[in-house]
């Protein structure tokens, strides 16, 4: 092994245990301020100046195009330059993203920003941010996982660490529908920019490193197959049934707080008394199927897929004919559980269909693959609901969630990102 080569994973280590636990909390704060930005900021923030329904999604929009764009390159980094300091960075550019969205809102609300586009673009770019750098982040910390586990224990190490997404997603609306009735419709952003500098700070310290810098870039990618890998025949399927998630999950999501205020007749503020505790009855879902459905029954990455898609489905269906707050909760429950199955079905097929050398760059491309569909989501979503039919992009995302289901078991080959024993 020459100098500055990646230096191979050990799965031994005593502190890995404490160094997988440490990224999970850096997934838990960044789940947790975009769940209450998603929740309980944006969409009441939006009406209540006056921005159309359509823009708020297209805040969205404009980092998730940013995050596909730039994930695959921080993915390749983090193989390049290490896991620690991408990650960090990832965290940083999340914290200096909020703090640029506070800003922003408070701009807007004292009135001493007033021109609708201004206060768009305003809010926009401060997303932009995170879509610029805190994309490293995910992929970094999937790449550390991949690089410290075996095959056999992948699946379920990735679904542990998808996981702090989801704990956050518990945290955030809970902890934003207090703040905000308390405090203001702002400060949930402020307490998240403050946790992730902190995390950033204990990433950068604490994370323990073994990869070093890789000094020859294009030797490395031409040696290991990485150019060309996004449509390899291992790897495009999964890619594929990620975008299409992302868009599926991105319409549900974003139209739902809007379907929330006008079914229940709730604005601003008390909007969020709603959609805080329906998103944290969601997450409850995923954290029970990937912390414990998973482990215990064991089901291999494409039957996660095509099952995951049957309870999206019946949640997507609900939401057309949901008029009480019950039957959303419920609704939230049944899309919480189908992404809690299928995300680590293509996030741990993904890794495991390529060599230990290249699980940032696959890594990178799951996450960017995984935000792509919130590009287009403001109008096949948000767009739509406003200006055509509420119940129409809950139709648009069922008929989606039936097509990804039969891709993944008719189209998906046995055998592709399914772990083979370890040589001994």
């Amino acid at each position: 092994m020459s100098e500055g080569d990646p230096q191979p994973p050990d799965q031994s280590r005593p502190d890995r245990r404490g160094a997988f636990f440490l990224l999970f909390f850096c997934l838990v704060a960044i789940g947790a301020g975009n769940t209450m930005l998603i929740a309980a900021v944006l969409p009441p923030l939006s009406r209540q100046i006056g921005l159309p329904d359509w823009m708020a999604g297209a805040v969205f929009a404009l980092s998730a195009f940013f995050w596909s764009a730039t994930s695959p390159l921080w993915g390749k980094q983090s193989n390049r330059v290490g896991r620690r300091p991408v990650a960090a960075l990832g965290l940083a550019g999340y914290a200096v993203s909020m703090v640029l969205l506070f800003v922003s809102g408070l701009a807007a609300i004292s009135g001493w920003m007033t021109n609708t586009l201004l206060i768009f673009v305003c809010l926009a770019s401060s997303r932009a941010v995170f879509g610029l750098f805190g994309s490293g982040t995910n992929p970094a910390a999937q790449a550390y996982v991949a690089d410290r586990t075996s095959q056999a224990e992948r699946r379920s190490e990735i679904a542990f660490i998808s996981s702090g997404f989801s704990v956050g997603t518990v945290i955030g609306p809970a902890f934003a529908a207090a703040l905000v009735a308390t405090l203001g419709i702002l400060s949930p952003l402020l307490l998240t920019a403050v946790v992730a500098s902190i995390m950033a700070a204990l990433v950068w310290f604490r994370l323990p490193e073994q990869r070093g810098p890789i000094t020859d870039a294009s030797r490395f990618d031409a040696e290991t197959g990485a150019r060309g890998l996004w449509h390899s025949s291992n790897v495009l399927p999964f890619l594929i049934y990620a975008v299409c998630m992302s868009l599926a999950t991105g319409i549900l999501t974003q139209v739902f707080v809007f379907s929330v205020m006008d079914k229940l007749h709730v604005e601003g503020p008390q909007a969020a008394q709603f959609t805080g505790p329906a998103f944290t009855v969601g997450a409850m879902a995923v954290l029970l199927a990937q912390l414990v459905l998973i482990p215990r029954m064991k089901m291999r990455n494409k039957t996660l897929m095509w099952v995951g898609c049957i309870p999206l489905l019946a949640g997507a269906l609900l939401m057309i004919v949901a008029m009480d707050f019950a039957s959303l909760v419920m609704a939230q429950f049944l899309i919480g559980l189908g992404q809690g199955l299928a995300r680590p079905g293509f996030s741990s097929g993904a890794s495991l269909a390529v060599s230990p050398q290249l699980q940032g760059n696959v890594a990178g491309l799951v996450i960017s693959a995984n935000g792509a569909g919130y590009i287009v989501t403001p109008f096949f979503g948000l767009f739509v609901y406003q200006y055509i039919g509420h119940g129409i992009p809950f139709m648009i995302a069922a008929g989606l969630l039936a097509f990804m289901g039969l891709y993944a078991y008719y189209a998906l080959k046995d055998g592709v990102g399914e772990f083979e024993p370890d040589e001994p």
